[in-house]
């Protein structure tokens, strides 16, 4: 029996969820990827906790997706086995400004959580089209706020299926960073510190920050977001905008005219197309200015895992 054949019998026999061949385009924000061989769908952390263990009993290396809303997936697509949290939506209060939810819940959906509780602190991530575990696992940030100042403790799962839990001092957070970039563990969940606030007022914010995304970001297009990091005492979207790159396309990919900062999908683009346009964006730029970019968007293929 091949390995795949006995993920596939394992997931059966604890009733997770499968699809072999599935798009992974379907599945991340650029709307690009080739297909899964294999897709997991875990809906607790119970079961993240066995689906992992017994991948790596095999031994299976799985890759985890969570939303997809920063990733760049090979045209090739991924095979062996990958890991989608999505199902794993749990969120609950569990004291009187906290609130924990599983990795799968989503950044708006966990927003519109604390709203209803009346708890304040998370309307920056109002609108950030990602999931609770890959905030953590990116340190997500934006309009002056970052997952960091929220977050109280994570617990992932280890190879071993054991679940670890870390208060938010041992996460090494930085910029885009956390520990879980280089621990090898999946964050299963997270518990998120806030504070009493009036509901009224946290709306108002909340709408706020959404309007001034949607006035400007492109978002009617696929994208993964600010394509680069901000470089010290720059931004990248201005440093591409002034390098004359706003609408500049490689195939369907296009650096964004709305907001150079953003590489879109703006029909048909490949893993290929948005590569080659990140390729030529940091080589202009560095010619021009002598900043080198760095990819903010992370590029998934077999190889890279």
């Amino acid at each position: 029996m091949s390995v795949l054949e006995q993920v596939r019998d394992y997931a059966t026999s604890v009733h997770c969820a499968l699809k072999e061949g599935e798009p992974l385009s379907a599945y991340t924000s650029f709307r690009i990827g080739g297909p899964a061989e294999m897709m997991l769908f875990p809906d607790s952390v119970q079961m993240l906790q066995k689906i992992i263990a017994f991948c790596h009993s095999l031994p299976v290396r799985p890759f985890i997706l969570g939303k997809g809303s920063n990733l760049l997936i090979d045209d090739a697509g991924m095979p062996g086995v990958t890991i989608c949290t999505e199902r794993m939506r749990g969120c609950t209060r569990t004291g009187e400004t906290e609130i924990c939810c599983d990795a799968g819940v989503s950044l708006v959906k966990l927003c519109l959580f604390a709203l209803e509780h009346g708890l304040a602190g998370l309307e920056f991530a109002y609108g950030i089209p990602g999931s609770v575990g890959g905030a953590v696992f990116m340190n997500a940030g934006a309009y002056g706020g970052e997952i960091r100042d929220v977050v109280r403790s994570a617990a992932s799962v280890e190879a071993d299926g054991a679940l670890r839990n870390r208060a938010a001092a041992q996460l090494d957070f930085g910029y885009r960073h956390s520990v879980f970039q280089h621990s090898g563990e999946v964050i299963a969940s997270a518990v998120f510190q806030l504070h009493p606030g009036e509901p009224a007022q946290i709306r108002e914010k909340m709408d706020d920050i959404l309007a001034r995304r949607k006035d400007k970001q492109p978002l009617q297009y696929p994208s993964a977001g600010s394509a680069f990091k901000r470089p010290d005492g720059y931004f990248a979207g201005a440093l591409i905008e002034q390098c004359g790159l706003k609408g500049f396309a490689v195939g369907g990919a296009q650096v964004s005219e709305k907001h150079a900062g953003f590489i879109i999908n703006r029909g048909g683009a490949s893993a290929a197309d948005v590569l080659r346009l990140i390729d030529h964006i940091r080589a202009v730029v560095y010619k021009q200015t002598g900043v080198l970019l760095e990819p903010e968007v992370r590029c998934i293929s077999a190889e890279s895992r």
